[in-house]
């Protein structure tokens, strides 16, 4: 009881009644509060009769005896969201709630350098590896990738993109056993919700490594399953999607990118691109740019690909943080 905080105990009393009268208790929350405590009722899942008494004793409710032990989970969380705030705003409440707690049970992880995290999964098995990955940053899990072997590192990219919902046994079970492997102790009574895999976890991934790991990732799945592999790369960024961005974001991108490797990018691009490209460098720096590019001269095509790889890199970067906008494949155009 000393541990619990205020929004468990809210959890435990809503746990104990009926769904119908709980929801009504949760229409009086506000939308914040309703989506911590609906968190509190997935992660307790079950709680043990001796303390849900003391928790409604706290409560001064009449403690009733032989009461069932109490059941939680995502099953009840939804539904009673769902009758108090209806369909729309419950579903919008569970999906955030998802997008928060997935992930948790590796956030040890994080702090284990990449060479170390391909030392713990050695041996592991390719469906393995990529749920790891798959709850890891796409940039420390591009990094893993960049070291498995070749073979491997088909056999995980394509586990990740046929990846369908982990179970939160299944997540629980891999993140333990990572844990006692690493020495760090597994913090009490969390349980997560189930992570998605799937063809943009995958995309995050490549669009964050190097050249030599996209390539070998690629030309793998397309042998293995052409019509993955062509899914794959039409959500990928590309150095030519460049010309969809807004004006603004063009000029905040390249005000970040060294002048001699966006003139190794520009070698051979398509005149749009130049275009996009040119237009919105200031006189100046046109200028600058003009002489980086007749000083580079011919340039190894893999290091017109590298360069042009760490501008996408850089592109994605600004557009997780939510500085620019980047759209793709068959969005419509904006009409002014």
């Amino acid at each position: 009881m000393a541990t619990l905080t205020g929004t468990q105990k809210v959890a435990i009393v809503l746990m104990q009644m009926r769904p119908e009268n709980a929801a009504k208790v949760m229409a009086q929350f506000s939308e914040a509060e309703a989506e911590d405590v609906a968190a509190e009722i997935v992660r307790l899942s079950r709680v043990d009769p001796a303390l849900s008494e003391e928790v409604i004793a706290e409560f001064h409710e009449i403690a009733v005896a032989g009461r069932r032990t109490t059941r939680g989970g995502r099953e009840l969380a939804a539904g009673l969201l769902e009758s108090s705030l209806g369909a729309d705003r419950a579903a919008g409440v569970m999906g955030r709630l998802a997008s928060t707690m997935a992930g948790k049970s590796f956030e040890f992880l994080e702090s284990v350098d990449p060479s170390q995290l391909l030392t713990l999964l050695d041996g592991e098995l390719p469906e393995t590896i990529a749920l790891v990955l798959a709850h890891l940053r796409p940039d420390r899990a591009s990094a893993v990738m960049a070291g498995l072997g070749e073979g491997q590192a088909i056999d995980v990219a394509q586990a990740l993109a046929t990846m369908g919902s982990a179970t939160p046994e299944a997540v629980s079970i891999v993140a333990e056993s990572l844990r006692a492997r690493t020495g760090t102790a597994l913090a009490p009574g969390r349980r997560q919700v189930e992570i998605l895999g799937g063809v943009q976890p995958l995309v995050d991934i490549i669009n964050r490594s190097d050249i030599a790991t996209e390539r070998t990732v690629l030309d793998g799945l397309h042998e293995r399953d052409p019509e993955l592999a062509e899914e794959v790369r039409s959500k990928m960024l590309t150095f030519a999607d460049i010309v969809k961005l807004e004006r603004r974001d063009i000029q905040q991108i390249l005000r970040g990118v060294d002048a001699g490797v966006l003139a190794r990018a520009m070698k051979g691009a398509a005149q749009p691109v130049l275009d996009a490209i040119n237009g919105n460098v200031s006189d100046r720096n046109r200028e600058i740019l003009q002489s980086e590019i007749a000083a580079v001269g011919p340039v190894r095509a893999s290091e017109v690909q590298e360069a042009r790889a760490s501008i996408v890199r850089a592109i994605r970067e600004l557009e997780a943080s939510g500085a620019i906008t980047v759209r793709r494949g068959e969005e419509d155009d904006l009409v002014y």
